[in-house]
């Protein structure tokens, strides 16, 4: 008898303790521990221990009732083990619908709900284990763009130092060409000014060995025979001895006659070096062609040197 007696209330012991501490979560465990008196967690009551769960609100905030629907504003604390643990509000306690996946909401209704929380849990842990994988494989791959485009930008860089190099390179070359060109300009300047200089010198020297040609034809007719070269060239150094006919023929180079062309590139020359032979009197013409000519005045003098620098010039 004594020991159904202690079994009893052993069995009632815990029914009371399970009933208390229904519907709270691990956080508020501490405010529900067993004493003579349970203080609202508002701090607005101090009620009796066995009033907590009792289906009586005594609390405003509805701390005293965590467990039942007795209080409009309290809340039941699902834990769901397995699950994500949450708060329903107490009007849903003992209702015959099932809103804890681990059924601790209608432990005293007709309902006959099933603890779903591990099956709930495995699909949301898949789904997380999804997420993550998408989240590891999107930040893989930032992390090879990031790679990609440092190696993008690395290139980039180096194309853009060649093509720096190769702006410097052609900038040298430009100013090289531009100094060339300014150097073959300047160059063309004194070519043309020395063309024109030289051009004027050359038909000076037309005009001067067609004086001398007409001045030795003495018949003007466009050539210079024998008999008139030995009457008007002798000797530089015995002006009084009349040429062989032999040096005569030498001077017109071995034949009879000569003309104009042949003068300007045989007898001309031989006259302006005037180192063997001259004009005969050719000074002595008042107003003449040799008072006008410096290249028949070096005919006439023999000073070949100078008579050459003049043509030069």
């Amino acid at each position: 008898m004594r020991f159904h007696i202690i079994t009893a209330a052993f069995l009632w012991a815990a029914f009371v303790e399970s009933r208390k501490i229904r519907g709270i979560s691990s956080s508020y465990k501490r405010f529900y521990r067993e004493r003579k008196s349970f203080l609202c967690i508002d701090g607005s009551k101090m009620i009796p221990f066995e009033q907590v769960n009792d289906d009586y609100c005594d609390c405003a905030d509805g701390s005293d009732e965590p467990g039942t629907s007795a209080c409009p504003r309290g809340r039941f604390y699902c834990t769901n083990l397995g699950f994500r643990p949450h708060y329903i509000p107490s009007s849903r306690v003992n209702d015959g619908i099932c809103d804890c996946c681990d059924a601790s909401d209608e432990y005293n209704s007709h309902a006959r709900c099933q603890n779903t929380c591990w099956n709930l849990g495995q699909k949301e842990r898949a789904y997380v284990e999804g997420q993550m994988k998408t989240l590891d494989e999107g930040l893989r791959l930032k992390q090879q763009l990031i790679e990609d485009g440092v190696l993008l930008w690395r290139e980039k860089q180096a194309q853009l130092r060649e093509l720096q190099r190769a702006a410097e390179d052609l900038q040298i070359k430009l100013e090289e060409h531009r100094k060339r060109k300014h150097e073959a300009d300047r160059l063309k300047e004194q070519t043309l000014k020395a063309l024109k200089v030289g051009d004027r010198g050359f038909r000076h020297q037309n005009s001067t060995v067609s004086h001398l040609f007409q001045l030795l034809d003495s018949n003007k007719d466009g050539s210079i025979s024998l008999d008139e070269l030995k009457a008007k060239v002798v000797l530089v150094h015995d002006e009084t001895r009349v040429l062989s006919e032999d040096e005569a023929l030498t001077l017109l180079g071995g034949g009879h006659q000569m003309d104009l062309s042949k003068f300007q590139n045989t007898l001309w020359d031989v006259l302006i070096r005037g180192d063997g032979y001259k004009i005969k009197d050719a000074h002595s013409a008042p107003g003449g062609l040799m008072s006008e000519d410096t290249h028949l005045k070096a005919a006439d003098r023999g000073y070949g040197d100078e008579g050459r620098r003049q043509t030069e010039r």
